[in-house]
């Protein structure tokens, strides 16, 4: 049996590891991106100069091969789903790695050219994974093409802004979200000033409650952040280069650089013609298998809309642990053993600049209809708890916590076994995962 995953990032490469764990088939991965593996988390981490692109893959060039896994970098250009075969853009190579003395003088493996060019442009599978990722929403805005204007997701994103950094002196990034802030705390390491325009009334509040918000809105200006809030571009200014941008309030910022960070989107627009049968509508769409409409497709990670999504989860979830939950579920599936996805309980980590921010369960940025409250915040630090609970039964479901960290296994366990608020308040040190010497918070009972 082949099978062909389309896509190197964390879903597929988990997807690969676990059939490979559990089964003796033919494995071939397609990657347009990069010839190996990567953190893509830690891209970030590239640019400001804390590791090198090799120190983000977590395996080591030869593990491939000694695992059986074949890496194809090319375009893929069409799917026959009815032939079940992938042509390949002209040029797509096979990826084999050079290896070290060590491992040629103890025969891990034998040597090989570090590239083999395929000849043949189809390829035929049994079973097909899509795990085709995400790509940037870049807006439509005039002078969207101007260079200088990109996003920050994929490798080849980070090669572009080290092209456009030299000769760099202001930098405007559009989106309040995650990314935005990633790109402003790289271009800050490099003393570039940066504005970051935000439509809503302060950072993030379409997701953070507003107390959050405006703990993180503080936090970033103190690093010295330019937030412009309900501001949005309506204009990218230039001949063939970025010269500035005009905002919905009239406003010229002049700048070099504009960085798009308004959200990504399923990257599934080389699949969608009007005749191929599969289902797409904003993503793949798929049914709790991870099964498409077609019969041994599947398709997990960031492409995938959910056809029937668990309760208290979205259709679409574009998070670095679904998409490995979903490439180890998929596995087993393949394997044999037919598995649905189950997430578990929802849960997202980040850091804002230097403020760790962590979310368990449902903390909505406007408190829903029978959900209480319970909101703590230093009087003197950036530190913040929120837990959510039912007005009923006083069950929590859900966690908010800035400048500190909290245990998820506890968290996670206290949310599906419906512990009340009152005994979260009580037991709360159980879910400190501070390190060891760093300051205990007491949280007040819910009395005070």
């Amino acid at each position: 049996m082949h099978i062909i995953i389309i896509g190197n990032g964390i879903a597929g490469i988990t997807a690969a590891r676990h059939i490979r764990k559990n089964s003796n088939a033919r494995i071939t991965v397609i990657s347009k991106e990069t010839d190996h593996f990567f953190s893509r988390t830690a891209l970030m981490y590239v640019y400001m100069g804390h590791q090198k692109y090799e120190h983000l893959k977590p395996y080591e060039d030869w593990f491939w091969a000694k695992n059986r896994i074949e890496l194809v970098r090319g375009t893929v250009e069409n799917i026959d789903f009815e032939k079940k075969s992938i042509h390949l853009s002209p040029h797509s190579y096979q990826v084999n790695y050079k290896p070290s003395l060590w491992e040629r003088l103890t025969k891990v493996a034998p040597k090989q050219p570090t590239h083999q060019v395929i000849t043949s442009a189809e390829m035929t599978y049994d079973k097909l994974i899509l795990a085709t990722g995400s790509v940037p929403r870049m807006g439509d805005w005039k002078g969207r093409d101007l260079d200088g204007v990109q996003g920050l997701y994929s490798y080849q994103d980070l090669e572009l802004l080290e092209k456009n950094t030299p000769n760099l002196t202001k930098a405007v990034i559009a989106g309040g979200g995650l990314i935005g802030v990633e790109l402003a705390e790289m271009l800050h390491t490099r003393h570039i000033p940066v504005t970051l325009l935000v439509r809503e009334k302060s950072y993030w509040n379409g997701v953070l409650p507003d107390e959050e918000s405006a703990l993180v809105t503080q936090h970033l200006q103190k690093h010295g952040l330019d937030l412009r809030f309900n501001t949005e571009i309506k204009e990218i200014k230039g001949q063939k280069r970025v010269e500035g941008v005009e905002t919905n309030k009239g406003e010229i910022i002049e700048c070099q650089l504009v960085g798009l960070t308004i959200g990504v989107t399923p990257n599934v627009s080389f699949l969608a013609s009007e005749s191929s049968p599969l289902k797409i509508n904003r993503g793949i769409v798929v049914n709790e298998y991870l099964e498409t409409n077609l019969p041994d497709v599947y398709a997990i990670g960031d492409c995938v809309e959910h056809q029937t999504p668990m309760e208290g989860r979205k259709p679409i979830e574009q998070i670095w642990y679904t998409g490995r939950i979903m490439g180890e579920t998929v596995a087993q599936t393949i394997c044999g053993k037919r598995t649905a996805y189950q997430p578990g309980v929802f849960f997202n980590s980040a850091k804002f600049f230097d403020l760790e921010y962590q979310t368990y369960g449902d903390v909505p940025s406007k408190l829903p209809e029978g959900i209480n409250t319970f909101y703590w915040q230093h009087p003197d630090k950036e530190v913040a708890i929120r837990i959510n609970y039912r007005t009923e039964g006083e069950a929590v479901t859900g966690f908010n916590a800035l400048g500190t960290r909290l245990r998820h296994a506890v968290c996670e366990a206290w949310i599906k076994e419906n512990k009340t608020i009152d005994y979260v308040l009580k037991n709360f040190q159980q879910a400190n995962f501070d390190p060891e010497f760093f300051e205990k918070y007491t949280l007040p009972s819910l009395s005070v």
